[in-house]
C-alpha cells in the first residue's frame, strides 16, 4: 500500500493594498445612530445631503435605507439596459431576418426601448441617485474607511458619470423611434 503524502506547500506573501487617505470630500458616512423617533427621517435626510453635495463615495450604514436606495439604483440600472438592449434588438432584427417576418420582433422591441427610456427620463435622470452605482470591488473596498462602521453589511455608493450612458439609452432609443414610426408608415401605406 502506498501512503499518500502532501505536496509541499507554497506560501505567497501578497503586500496589503496601501491606505489612500480620502478627504473630507471623498467621502460621507451615514451612520446608524438611533436617537430619537425620527431616527429613520435623518438618515434619509443625511442621504439626500450626501447626495446634494456630490459625494464621490457615500457609505450607507442603516440597512432598511441602504437596501432600498441599492433597490432604486438597481431598477434604473435594469431600465437603461433594457431600453439598450430592445433598441438595439429593433435596430438588428431586419438585418438578421427575412424582412416579412422582422417587424414582429423590431416593432415591439422598439417600442419597449422607448417605453424603458421615458421611464427612466422621467423617474431616474434628475434623481441625485442615478450618479451613483453601488461599488462591489474589494479592492476599492478595502479603500474606505469602513471599519468605524458599527454595521457589517454597509451599502457603498461610488459616484459615477452617467452622461455616456445616457447618451447611449437616449441614442438608440431616438434610433428605435425613427425605425419604428418609418415601419408603421410602410406599413399602413401598403
Amino acid at each position: 500500500r502506498h501512503a499518500w503524502t502532501r505536496p509541499p506547500l507554497t506560501v505567497f506573501f501578497v503586500s496589503p493594498a496601501p491606505r489612500v487617505s480620502l478627504s473630507a470630500t471623498d467621502c460621507y458616512i451615514v451612520h446608524e445612530i438611533y436617537s430619537g423617533e425620527n431616527a429613520q427621517d435623518q438618515f434619509e435626510y443625511e442621504l439626500e445631503q450626501a447626495l446634494e453635495a456630490q459625494y464621490k463615495y457615500i457609505v450607507i450604514e442603516p440597512t432598511r435605507i441602504g437596501d432600498e436606495t441599492a433597490r432604486w439604483i438597481t431598477v434604473g440600472n435594469c431600465l437603461h439596459k433594457t431600453a439598450v438592449l430592445a433598441g438595439a434588438a429593433c435596430l438588428c432584427s431586419p438585418l438578421a431576418l427575412p424582412p416579412e417576418y422582422s417587424h414582429y420582433i423590431s416593432l415591439p422591441a422598439g417600442v419597449l426601448s422607448l417605453a424603458c427610456c421615458a421611464l427612466y427620463g422621467i423617474s431616474w435622470q434628475f434623481d441625485p441617485c442615478c450618479k451613483y452605482q453601488v461599488e462591489y470591488d474589494a479592492y476599492r473596498l478595502s479603500r474606505l474607511p469602513l471599519h468605524t462602521l458599527t454595521s457589517s453589511t454597509p451599502v457603498v455608493l461610488v459616484r459615477k458619470d452617467d452622461l455616456h450612458r445616457k447618451r447611449l439609452h437616449n441614442t438608440i432609443a431616438l434610433a428605435a423611434l425613427v425605425y419604428c414610426v418609418k415601419k408603421i408608415y410602410e406599413l399602413c401605406a401598403v
